[in-house]
């Protein structure tokens, strides 16, 4: 029988772990982009020590991540990080959904978020879930897709 999945805060223990989280779930994008992408070059430590890191755990396996960000207008999807191992079986929206939960329960209406435009499979990922793009830019030397989902 498979474990069930624990959501949890992250820990200052936890930086490593989600460090090499995110570099099994978006290190195929660095041929593709020519360059490792921003979350892989992120500061695990500091978005843990920041509170707005939530994690998936499945036994002593950290298999996803959210980062999130609550700000007075909306709430700001950093990254959705999941283990390849994990990947298609509803937990990268699982964890949306708990960002937007979040947002309700604040009484904030809007959920942003953005991807590489690059990821093109998660152009119509978040579509699919209802987030509608709002605009396109050049952020950091990042080609960046921006979406919004009114909640």
């Amino acid at each position: 029988m498979t474990e069930a999945i624990r959501i949890v805060p992250a820990a200052p223990a936890d930086a490593e772990a989600i460090r090499a989280l995110v570099v099994a779930a978006y290190g195929h994008y660095v041929e593709r982009m020519g360059k490792e992408p921003g979350p892989m070059r992120a500061d695990a430590a500091a978005l843990v020590a920041l509170g707005d890191v939530t994690l998936a755990w499945r036994g002593d396996a950290l298999v996803g991540m959210i980062a999130i960000r609550m700000q007075a207008d909306a709430v700001t999807v950093g990254n959705v990080a999941v283990a390849p191992s994990e990947q298609g079986n509803g937990l990268g929206s699982h964890l949306l959904a708990l960002a937007e939960q979040r947002a309700i329960d604040a009484g904030i209406p809007l959920v942003r978020l953005f991807t590489n435009a690059r990821m093109t499979e998660n152009l119509a990922y978040y579509s699919r879930r209802g987030y509608v793009e709002t605009h396109r830019a050049t952020d950091g030397g990042f080609d960046r897709v921006f979406f919004e989902k009114r909640l």
